[in-house]
């Protein structure tokens, strides 16, 4: 299976729509979206394309592909609008037999994780995208933070991931490898 792995869409339509171009384009199979979907936030400005009626319906239509975790700014009305599960703070995917653990990030992330081994981690919620490896009780792991598509921080450009045969990358919206890294 390829996965495309989504973070971070806060309300944004036109950033969703190149994002889900770029899904069909790479034949993806399934969505992993980790949370933030709808909801620009509080903490951050009016995102291009605000409607998040319209990201829903986007959702909505891949609803048999996705599979979702809530985010720090997901809630049970936003759960009303979309015809798949995001109320879970976070879900197992075994690919492979490698256990790849999904969150957000406001709660479990690589220094905060719940009970059992993992692989890999994946999450969104600081808007910094971060490939990397570290240890799990004496086992590698990786560390696969998506960066968010609407609301980069600190310079960075709106990022999103792609999980293919165990390799991770780390996309720009054009689709241009920034990282990659192997199970």
């Amino acid at each position: 299976m390829k996965y495309f792995l989504l973070s971070d869409i806060h309300g944004s339509v036109t950033r969703l729509d190149r994002a889900l171009a770029i899904f069909e384009r790479e034949q993806c199979d399934m969505v992993l979206l980790l949370g933030d979907a709808l909801n620009y936030g509080p903490r951050n400005g009016l995102p291009e394309g605000l409607d998040a009626r319209g990201v829903a319906d986007r959702l909505n239509a891949l609803a048999d592909k996705i599979v979702a975790v809530r985010g720090n700014c997901d809630s049970e009305v936003d759960q009303m609008l979309l015809h798949f599960p995001i109320l879970s703070t976070y879900a197992l995917l075994v690919d492979e037999g490698r256990k790849i653990l999904l969150t957000h990030g406001h709660v479990y992330h690589k220094h905060n994780l719940p009970p059992g081994h993992f692989d890999a981690v994946v999450y969104g919620h600081t808007h910094l995208w971060e490939l990397s490896t570290f240890d799990i009780d004496g086992h590698p792991a990786i560390c696969c933070n998506t960066g968010s598509i609407t609301f980069p921080k600190n310079g960075n450009e709106p990022t999103f991931g792609i999980l293919d045969n165990g390799r991770f990358t780390i996309r720009n919206l054009d689709n241009k490898i920034l990282a990659d890294k192997t199970l």
